[in-house]
């Protein structure tokens, strides 16, 4: 008989106590003060919530040593300075509820927090007051108020942060990484209070400074860009809306550093959000890339949850499925989808606010089956000079570069409405080279480019009617493949079926493919249906036969289809055939980048090239 375990006695019986104040504000200081950067943020927050419009920071080794926040709001008289010290005291709930809550903070910990476990200076004066008021806590020793010398509004002073905690202290990063954590609250805040002047200086020298400004040059700011390369967002679905900023796909970071959401004006970083920002931008940018932006989503209070956690950063919503759905449509569309140039390559070539997109002749679509490209540029007339002629020549000799059959145009000849300008030439057979109407340099991917047209015109075929029309085979194929792929593309035969692709079982490991996609033709049969039988069968939802894991997959497979129905490299295209792919990518949603997500074409500037040849540096 096997002998049951002993486990050591405790020795004596515990009692339940009480604990004490001290020990109680601690805990709490490690829940709401984690570092620097958080009692930056309570305290900034405070100011705001204050009605401060100019605000001033100054930190010493990221705050470890000092955190200095100034700012010119309502400031507070004796009795409150008392009361602001002390747990759970508050000037910014009404009722008891927890709902209708307007301000940034609202827990009433921040203040005494900081004062349990650091060195805490308060200088305050209400506009009523004759003179400022200080108070000072030292590790959960207040001393009370005395009169002091100041201005109206508060400052409010924090050294020796942890001094009361060691074992919180020793956990403390480098100044630099503390600083880094310092500057990532102070931007967001910054952008979630645009009519607030902030200033930051970080061990005396200015972070930034930046006054009072309007949404979009605060996001601007913000985001290191200027404002006339943000495409704006402004979606309503019933009470909730979302507006903001955001950067085409050409425009990417390594990290999420450069996503900023707001919900009613309080900067968050809730996983929801960044997962439906990051499904948005998952059709135009490279794996690993992440996208930037300025978001503000407005929800009724009743429908939020802000207490969830005590840094306030985490919410809670009750209708999660809708807003996920908003954030990921208006970012789409934004982008490029259902709306003409919204993150296209005019949204790139800025600025050019008034531009008007020429209107699309009507054509088959059937026509792109070769290419898909009806349209040409309208350009000057130039009698063909000395110069463009000995340049023709000497390129002929050269079989990797194809010349335009006509003279350049002079940047002034060329219509601002057309960014891409005019096709000058085509490199190794791959890249169009074109002059922009400023002067620049254009440089195309054509087997990128085509790619993107032909993925956003199948989107648009399969979205009006949900199928793709299909063109039959004169002689049915048999397509050879792992069993499991094929398993996986029979369990979807009616959902591929909408695609234009008609399959039949054709013993195991083999199909029978009937048709194909009218827009696609007869190109690479083969190589498609084994690319989309890897898409499938990589989905471990499959063998539940669950349509929703074959909608998550479906832009994967236009974008598949795509790329083996585009014109590929090494292909020589006409001059008007150049023309027209520069306009049809003008007109495209999304066609900064290919279905991949890698960009469709680059550009270089005058200054650039002087740079390359070492004209200026």
């Amino acid at each position: 008989m096997t002998e049951a375990p002993s486990f050591p006695r405790p020795p004596s019986r515990p009692t339940i106590r009480r604990l004490s104040g001290h020990v109680i504000d601690l805990i709490a200081a490690g829940e709401v003060i984690e570092r620097p950067a958080a009692a930056l943020k309570e305290l900034v927050e405070n100011a705001i919530d204050a009605g401060a419009t100019r605000i001033v920071v100054a930190l010493r080794a990221g705050g470890t040593d000092r955190i200095d926040v100034t700012d010119n709001g309502c400031g507070m008289n004796p009795a409150e300075l008392e009361l602001a010290v002390e747990r759970h005291c508050t000037s910014k709930l009404q009722d008891d509820h927890l709902v209708q809550i307007r301000t940034l903070g609202f827990r009433g910990e921040a203040l005494p927090s900081i004062g349990a476990s650091a060195r805490l200076s308060i200088t305050s004066r209400a506009p009523e007051s004759d003179t400022a008021w200080c108070i000072r806590v030292d590790g959960g020793v207040i001393t009370l108020p005395q009169p002091a010398s100041g201005p109206i509004g508060t400052r409010i002073v924090v050294t020796d942060l942890f001094f009361a905690t060691p074992a919180r202290r020793k956990f403390l990063k480098s100044a630099r990484v503390e600083s880094g954590h310092a500057e990532s609250v102070m931007r967001r805040l910054a952008l979630s209070a645009p009519h607030c002047a902030m200033r930051v200086l970080l061990d005396d020298k200015v972070l930034f400074d930046l006054p009072e400004q309007s949404p979009i040059s605060r996001a601007a700011s913000i985001l290191d860009t200027t404002p006339d390369t943000l495409i704006p967002l402004d979606e309503q679905r019933g009470a909730v809306r979302l507006s903001g900023f955001a950067c085409g796909p050409a425009r990417t970071r390594a990290t999420g550093s450069g996503q900023f959401i707001l919900v009613n004006n309080r900067p968050v970083t809730d996983p929801m959000l960044r997962t439906a920002i990051r499904v948005a931008y998952r059709p135009v940018i490279e794996r690993g890339r992440f996208p930037v932006m300025a978001l503000h989503l407005k929800v009724p209070l009743e429908r939020l949850d802000v207490n969830v956690h005590p840094a306030k950063t985490e919410l809670r919503f009750a209708d999660e499925a809708d807003i996920r759905s908003l954030v990921i449509g208006g970012l789409g569309r934004a982008l490029g989808h259902g709306s003409k140039g919204g993150g296209g390559i005019h949204a790139s070539f800025a600025p050019r606010p008034s531009i008007v997109y020429p209107p699309r002749p009507p054509e088959p679509r059937e026509a792109v089956t070769s290419l898909p490209l009806q349209t040409t540029l309208p350009t000057a007339s130039a009698p063909q000079t000395p110069q463009a002629a000995s340049r023709q020549g000497f390129a002929e000799t050269d079989p990797a570069f194809a010349p335009a059959a006509r003279a350049p145009q002079q940047p002034e000849a060329l219509d601002p409405a057309f960014p891409l300008g005019a096709s000058i030439a085509q490199v190794f057979d791959t890249y169009i080279l074109a002059l922009a109407p400023d002067g620049d340099l254009i440089l195309v991917d054509q087997h990128a480019a085509h790619e993107r047209l032909t993925h956003e015109r199948l989107r648009e075929q399969y979205a009006s009617g949900g199928t793709l029309r299909a063109q039959a085979l004169l002689l049915p194929e048999v397509v050879d493949l792992p069993r499991r792929e094929a398993e996986a593309l029979m369990s979807r035969a009616e959902d591929l079926a909408k695609l234009g692709i008609d399959l039949e079982s054709f013993g195991p490991g083999s199909v029978l493919l009937r048709s194909v996609p009218a827009l696609l033709g007869a190109q690479d049969i083969q190589g498609l249906l084994k690319d989309v039988a890897d898409e499938l069968a990589s989905d471990p939802d499959l063998d539940a036969a669950s349509t929703g894991s074959f909608a998550h997959h479906l832009d994967a497979i236009l974008a598949r289809m795509a790329c083996h129905g585009s014109i590929r490299a090494g292909r020589r295209l006409k001059p008007e055939e150049m023309d027209a792919l520069l306009r049809e990518m003008e007109r495209t949603p999304r066609a900064n980048t290919c279905s991949h997500g890698r960009p469709t074409w680059l550009r270089l500037t005058r200054r650039e090239l002087e740079r390359l040849f070492g004209r200026v540096k």
